[in-house]
């Protein structure tokens, strides 16, 4: 189900008239293009379509717009985009959930959880000059509607949520960003049975002592 939004009419107008004014619009959609900031589709009244619109360009239905502060776009959104290929997801355990993010204005900014947007690279035989796959570079963005009437993109390391039922501790995790990439297939200590078998064994692989490091089994003479 779409939920009606307000678009600040000056960006309809590129920034250059209408300042103040709002209309109701339907964000129906996203684009994410590398190195710029989440952009959103919407359609208006009138049935036009307006399309790549960051998010400082929206506020809540039923706000008054001269009671929402104009925060910078770089404020309600922490990182641009990590990739063209995007996902969007609202996890249950999230969705109407209360939580507040760190702002890099230092202040903490509270509102409720809408659907995250987390990005990934399609697949090997495309060139990745991107960051989404690399562990410690990573981050996602979750859709907030503030209390103030903007909405947000942050990740996770800015949020803390508040789920009354299972969130008890009051605390700032000291937790190290992640450097591991993991991977179940690439140990080299096992392998499956050469059968045809639908219930095939897995045998342990033990390296001769003949192996080198490479796993190539060398000559007597050598």
């Amino acid at each position: 189900m779409y939920k009606r939004q307000q678009i600040r009419r000056e960006y309809l107008y590129d920034l250059k008239k209408h300042h103040g004014e709002v209309e109701d619009c339907i964000i129906f959609g996203l684009a994410a293009i590398t190195g710029r900031p989440i952009l959103f589709h919407a359609i208006m009244e009138n049935g036009a379509i307006f399309y790549r619109l960051p998010i400082s360009a929206f506020i809540q239905r039923g706000f008054q717009p001269e009671t929402v502060p104009h925060q910078r776009l770089d404020e309600l959104q922490l990182w641009n985009c990590f990739s063209y290929y995007p996902a969007v997801t609202t996890y249950d355990l999230l969705e109407g959930q209360p939580g507040k993010y760190f702002g890099k204005d230092k202040k903490v900014h509270h509102g409720k959880y809408l659907f995250t947007v987390d990005w990934a690279h399609p697949e090997s035989n495309i060139v990745d000059t991107d960051h989404s796959e690399i562990p410690h570079e990573h981050k996602c963005a979750h859709i907030m509607a503030l209390d103030d009437g903007n909405y947000a993109a942050q990740p996770n390391n800015r949020i803390i949520w508040d789920i009354p039922s299972f969130t008890v501790k009051d605390e700032i995790p000291d937790w190290k960003v992640q450097t591991s990439e993991w991977n179940v297939e690439d140990s080299g200590k096992w392998r499956t049975e050469d059968s045809d078998k639908f219930f095939y064994d897995i045998e342990e692989t033990k390296p001769s002592n003949k192996e080198n490091s490479w796993g190539i089994v060398k000559e007597k003479n050598e």
